[in-house]
């Protein structure tokens, strides 16, 4: 194994490059040839990193704003868009860069890299342990009366729902192929996040449409408020919300098969979710107006 070869086989977080007069241009590799995740597989995994159960919030959100929050709401998805393209620009510029934590060390060394990965792992474990509440909540008021025994442990309501979620996920995070990955967020079925997967995105926004357009609901709400400014905070939080798939970039990139076309596969992602998440508020302002608010309190206080 020659110099080069030996370099590239340690691992990205202790690589160190002993001798001075080398650059890390005599180390350049082709990224095209490390992944082997075509575009539409990106695509799908974008879709369904960028949506989630925040499509549920985002009426809400547009009730505690007002319609210029949207304002606000289109500028955070063209903020985020941008940095994502920014991420790939910063991957683009050191082939040794494929993660958040190289990243941090590229600009502020070993500080940078241990800090950053103490908050990327620290949000991957509250994500997930967020994601196991939500679905044992929900489990538990459809299923409230389930339950079993095991070696003389009673196993039921939430807990038990804690530990099938868990167990239902597991298996997913054993893959490592984002091209396997890919066909678990075409269906909803093979999906346990909330309104995860990309057809379960697009009938959410066609149920609410359906109710509003032939339940008896209507467009036609006159409740609804241009501006309001005790709700901006509120809005921006809910807004931003939609947009946190930011920790997955990295590793949509790296897995790509032509990196090249990554930015097309963001402005197309960021397009669609925004475009969802749009209708869906503002057809569930149109529908209930500010009575949105008082839906999302009788939801708060039946828990």
């Amino acid at each position: 194994m020659n110099e080069k070869e030996d370099f590239m086989s340690e691992p990205f977080i202790v690589k160190t490059i002993n001798d001075e007069e080398t650059t890390l241009h005599d180390y350049q590799f082709d990224n095209n040839s490390q992944g082997n995740t075509s575009f539409s597989k990106t695509y799908f995994h974008g879709i369904n990193a960028l949506s989630g159960i925040s499509v549920l919030s985002v009426p809400y959100a547009l009730a505690s704003g007002g319609w210029l929050s949207l304002i606000i709401f289109f500028t955070i998805a063209i903020t985020t868009l941008h940095c994502a393209i920014l991420i790939k620009r910063c991957m683009d510029m050191d082939p040794l860069i494929r993660s958040y934590p190289d990243i941090g060390y590229k600009a502020f060394g070993n500080t940078g890299r241990v800090v950053v990965s103490i908050f990327m792992n620290l949000e991957l474990y509250l994500v997930a342990t967020s994601f196991l509440i939500l679905e044992d909540d929900n489990l538990n008021k459809l299923f409230s009366n389930v339950g079993f025994n095991f070696m003389g442990l009673e196993f039921g309501g939430k807990q038990m729902f804690i530990v099938l979620v868990a167990l239902i996920i597991l298996p997913s995070v054993w893959l490592d192929d984002m091209r396997i990955l890919s066909y678990f967020h075409l269906f909803p079925f093979l999906c346990v996040s909330h309104a995860s997967g990309v057809f379960a995105y697009l009938l959410i926004l066609a149920s609410i449409f359906w109710v509003g357009a032939f339940e008896g609901v209507g467009f036609k709400n006159n409740d609804s408020k241009i501006f309001r400014i005790n709700g901006v905070t509120t809005s921006v939080s809910l807004y931003a919300f939609c947009y946190c798939a930011h920790p997955v970039f990295p590793t949509l990139y790296t897995s790509m098969k032509n990196k090249r076309q990554f930015s097309n596969v963001m402005v197309i992602c960021f397009t669609i979710c925004t475009f969802i998440y749009a209708s869906v508020a503002i057809l569930g302002y149109l529908m209930y107006g500010s009575n949105v608010e008082s839906i999302t309190d009788n939801t708060e206080s039946s828990d």
